[in-house]
């Protein structure tokens, strides 16, 4: 048989012609998300390995500044979808469930065990039956606390609200601020609102209180607010006039015992000097037992946009993003908390206490009030919440103003 041999001109054009006919089997998906610097560089790895494991498709990242995003994905969504749009979790995403511009994605749940593995933001996650993105980070708050100042007066790290209530009269005893937290710009005191009325009333409550389905002056609201009152007194009483920085300091210098926060804060308590032996962390303690314990773990999502043109692509991003070896890869990049079961955190005390903590809720998952309240709610909410905390005699004009607005925000 004769054989030719290519003449290297005629073997670089089938090379080359090779290549465009590989390049133009590769199909698109168009993302479109608004990272920080770290959180970007992480979601690029994040891509590079999807785009590994599937060479046929080529992810476009489009990424825009938070506050532009803001308004950008009301504009994209109508206009001009992506396939693949950044989020966040529950009555943040409702709008856009409800106008009909994310898309159901409750198979891509069903075919990957989702339920299972992401279980515990699954009711985050889920409007009228169905799931409409998938989530990939989360960060817990809860109950930071001086070991220090615990050993100084003799208190037991509690478990129940009557506990911790009791422990406030021995920190007052000692001149301690049981309760730290700097409401100057209001947002810390919406986390001890959240803890109570998740302990009181549950999430379902909750979060029909944030949607604007349950009155202010309901007795449920007033029951949460009757829990607060029992430890008003204990808190921090400047509060009104700190940031939580300033509430963070007192905690480091032992002038205030318990602090409700996020993990953010962690490195703030040990930029203090706190260390891993006089810096605790606890659950918010139980207030009513049967209520399911649920917890506050602002949630950022990626959702499928009803007008995406790469529909199939974009279920097997999202399937991807869900993996528990992918999302400990991710997290770890992020330094916060993969939602996945089944992925591992490294040995920090701190992030191994908020993944066993969120990893096993039973409850759900709430997002903190400013992102499951309209932004006006929120507003006029936490501003009731400080009021609140400096003159709680004022109880019946904070929750009549705020029913006043619930009946003009919601209409």
């Amino acid at each position: 048989m004769l054989h030719l041999k290519k003449s290297a001109p005629l073997a670089l054009g089938i090379a080359l012609l090779a290549g465009t006919s590989a390049m133009a089997q590769q199909r698109t998906l168009n993302y479109y998300a608004d990272f920080d610097p770290i959180p970007l560089a992480a979601f690029e790895a994040l891509i590079a390995d999807f785009e590994a494991a599937n060479p046929d498709i080529d992810v476009v990242l489009q990424n825009f500044d938070h506050e532009g995003y803001k308004t950008a994905i009301r504009n994209f969504l109508t206009t001009d979808a992506p396939d693949l749009a950044n989020w966040y979790a529950g009555n943040r995403m409702a709008p856009f469930v409800n106008s009909g511009q994310f898309m159901d994605v409750s198979d891509v749940w069903a075919d990957n065990g989702l339920d299972e593995s992401l279980g515990s933001a699954i009711a985050s996650m889920t409007i009228d039956g169905k799931q409409w993105g998938v989530p990939y980070t989360y960060y817990q708050w809860g109950i930071y606390f001086n070991k220090t100042a615990y050993e100084q007066v003799g208190a037991e790290v509690p478990t129940t609200y009557d506990e911790f209530v009791a422990n406030c009269e021995l920190f007052a005893a000692a001149d301690i601020d049981c309760l730290t937290t700097g409401t100057s710009a209001l947002w810390p005191g919406a986390g001890i609102f959240d803890y109570l009325n998740l302990r009181t009333n549950g999430y379902e409550y909750h979060m029909a209180l944030t949607s604007g389905d349950v009155a202010w002056t309901d007795d449920g609201v007033r029951e949460t607010f009757a829990q607060w009152a029992r430890i008003q007194p204990y808190i921090t009483e400047n509060h009104a006039a700190i940031d939580w920085q300033d509430a963070a300091t007192l905690l480091v210098q032992g002038r205030a015992a318990n602090y409700v926060m996020g993990i953010f804060a962690v490195g703030v308590f040990k930029d203090g000097g706190m260390t891993d032996e006089t810096l605790g962390f606890m659950p918010f303690p139980t207030i009513n037992p049967d209520v399911a314990r649920a917890e506050e773990a602002p949630t950022d999502t990626i959702h499928i946009p009803a007008g995406a043109t790469n529909v199939e692509d974009a279920k097997t991003f999202l399937a991807f993003v869900a993996q528990a070896d992918v999302q400990t890869k991710l997290n770890e990049a992020l330094g916060q908390l993969p939602i996945n079961s089944g992925s591992t955190v490294g040995s920090d005390p701190f992030i191994t206490a908020g993944f066993e903590l969120l990893s096993t809720t039973p409850g759900g998952i709430a997002q903190f009030f400013d992102r499951d309240a309209p932004a006006e709610m929120a507003k006029l909410g936490m501003e009731g919440f400080q009021e609140f905390m400096v003159i709680p005699d004022n109880l019946d004009d904070i929750l009549g103003r705020l029913e006043q607005a619930r009946e003009r925000i919601y209409q």
